[in-house]
């Protein structure tokens, strides 16, 4: 069943809490997720991709023989605001960045929106739901890959979850310094020529003017290229 996720920021208390919607496997309650981050499949390298869910778009989930990812791995996203080139953390994220590039070679991610758009508080833009609606996701869930020491930056490629281990195919692109508690998987980092064009799009604001929205210039992925 398809559901709706959310980060919410960590941002000082005088500041109101953003919502950005995600993917998971359960029913979301739109609270934050409470258990403390753990360092799961990171550290042993063991990736499981448990069914959850209908997928948004069918896919096939990484086989459990497939070799993961070591090092860095190059990819590019292919927008309709430019491209936006990451470099994707094989070896300390194999199993988020296994997930990635299986979504990416399948297609999953072509000519889908970025949906939302945050401007206040934590300033993000966040894609990787074919439905457009925030809600979709690839039909499977995954661990979390925290050491407990993630920031979020300007630049930052992160997931979206719904608590501990509800990783699915929605991500997210830090344009600006961003305070988040560290539970959500750092995978990748943009190049200062990707982060521009998302600080372009940023530039823009919302479709509606409000702080949390669908970006007022449409974002398309028209592809993912990898390697």
């Amino acid at each position: 069943m398809s559901v709706r996720t959310r980060l919410i920021s960590a941002a000082v208390a005088a500041s109101a809490l953003l919502l950005l919607a995600g993917c998971a496997g359960t029913t979301a309650t739109g609270t934050a997720p409470s258990s403390s981050p753990t360092a799961t499949a990171a550290a042993s390298g063991d990736c499981s991709f448990e069914a959850s869910g209908q997928p948004a778009v069918d896919v096939t989930p990484p086989a459990a023989d497939t070799e993961r990812p070591s090092g860095q791995v190059q990819a590019v996203l292919q927008t309709s605001a430019g491209e936006i080139p990451l470099t994707l953390t094989g070896e300390r994220t194999p199993c988020t960045v296994e997930s990635f590039v299986s979504l990416a070679q399948q297609q999953y991610f072509s000519n889908t929106e970025c949906h939302r758009l945050t401007t206040q508080g934590i300033f993000v833009l966040q894609c990787g739901d074919p439905t457009g609606t925030g809600r979709g996701g690839p039909g499977y869930r995954f661990a979390d890959e925290l050491d407990g020491g993630e920031t979020y930056p300007a630049g930052t490629v992160a997931m979206a979850n719904a608590g501990p281990d509800t990783n699915g195919s929605q991500f997210f692109l830090v344009y600006e310094d961003t305070p988040l508690p560290p539970k959500y998987t750092v995978f990748g980092q943009m190049s200062p020529e990707g982060l521009a064009v998302v600080q372009s799009i940023a530039a823009a604001g919302t479709a509606g003017g409000t702080a949390d929205g669908a970006p007022a210039t449409p974002v398309t992925i028209t592809g993912v290229t990898v390697g």
